[in-house]
């Protein structure tokens, strides 16, 4: 009885009539040749019309909590981000970063939308098409940007590219007659919810810029752009470069003032030192003089010193009890050399009188002899 048809070839679709080898070699042919992510920053990431997944083997579809857990480990999981990047930021880079680490081993791809798409749906762009595919590619998180991406993800997209699920901010994205471009891929459960920095994104910088649009022509006259390259008329321009020659004029003293008070305050500095050196100078002059002449002085003491000095020089002086008295009169004691010193009568009215006295004196004297 011949098998059944059934049974004459696997869910593969390798015939159960060939050898062990023959399936082993059809085994291998059917392993995974994704493109892994990439280890080194030496370069850009590829295009994906350069490096395209050429993977035969089967891509089985992956739940979120499989995907988180490492599921599969033959292969990473391909995790795709798509928009315009126009100016790209920080917002942008933020975003990317998301997307790849959402898993533990993840392969990013980026689609970039062309200018024909963008000008269409969304609006005119700063950057062109040319140079937003420059500024992804030499974004650390990206592995591969695929050029002229669709502006709604078809399954047909999808499965050319063996995409596993697709990471964007939560907020519905209504354009090109949807609400929401991504809500079939939520439908299927391969979207990924990223979140938005606050703050910063395309649509600000160009707001910035349009609100001091005089300020950005005014510097980049001053770089060196002419009116034409700024599409500014002759007016304008002439007010502008008058503008710029009144902030110079502005800035000139501006510095002039900040010089001046820098020396004013400098010289403050001075004089507060200054100030302060001769009131300690004052002090220790004021200390030294009343050591030497206050009540206590040094000088004080000194001029009692020579004071009793002068005493004891001019007081007479008194004979050893012991000493003979060599024939004195008894009834006649010495009388001392300046009488009017230790006499309560007032001194000689002149100097004859001093004389008289200093003669009389001299006869005693010699009379005692």
């Amino acid at each position: 009885m011949p098998a059944p048809a059934a049974d004459a070839e696997s869910d593969a679709g390798i015939p159960k009539s060939l050898s062990d080898e023959r399936l082993s070699e059809a085994m291998e042919e059917l392993e995974h040749t994704c493109p892994q992510p990439r280890l080194t920053l030496t370069a850009p990431a590829p295009f994906a019309d350069e490096t395209s997944c050429q993977c035969q083997a089967p891509h089985e579809k992956l739940t979120i909590a499989q995907a988180r857990l490492g599921t599969p480990v033959d292969r990473p999981v391909r995790v795709y981000a798509d928009g315009i990047f126009d100016l790209f930021h920080s917002g942008h880079a933020r975003a990317l970063m998301q997307a790849k680490t959402l898993f533990p081993n993840s392969y990013l791809l980026v689609g970039v939308c062309s200018d024909d798409l963008t000008h269409k749906f969304k609006g005119f762009t700063v950057m062109n098409e040319t140079e937003r595919y420059e500024a992804l590619r030499h974004c650390r998180y990206v592995d591969e940007v695929i050029r002229d991406a669709p502006w709604t993800l078809t399954p047909e997209f999808l499965e050319k590219h063996k995409i596993d699920f697709v990471a964007h901010d939560d907020i519905p994205y209504s354009s090109a007659g949807s609400d929401d471009v991504y809500k079939h891929i939520k439908e299927a459960g391969m979207f990924v919810p990223t979140q938005r920095t606050e703050g910063i994104s395309t649509s600000d910088i160009i707001t910035r810029i349009v609100r001091d649009y005089d300020v950005y022509a005014r510097r980049n006259l001053q770089r060196g752009y002419t009116a034409k390259e700024l599409n500014v008329s002759f007016i304008n321009e002439k007010k502008y470069r008058f503008q710029n020659q009144v902030d110079k004029m502005k800035e000139k003293v501006k510095n002039v003032e900040e010089k001046s008070k820098e020396f004013v305050n400098k010289v403050e500095e001075k004089s507060h030192d200054l100030i302060q050196k001769w009131e300690e100078k004052s002090r220790e002059f004021i200390g030294n003089f009343l050591e030497l002449f206050g009540p206590d002085g040094a000088w004080k003491q000194m001029f009692q010193e020579r004071s009793g000095r002068m005493l004891q020089a001019f007081s007479p002086r008194q004979s050893p009890t012991s000493s003979p008295t060599r024939g004195r009169s008894p009834s006649r004691s010495p009388s001392p050399p300046f009488p009017w010193l230790f006499n309560k009568a007032s001194p000689p009215s002149s100097p004859k009188a001093a004389s008289a006295s200093l003669s009389s004196m001299s006869e005693g004297d010699e009379d005692e002899k």
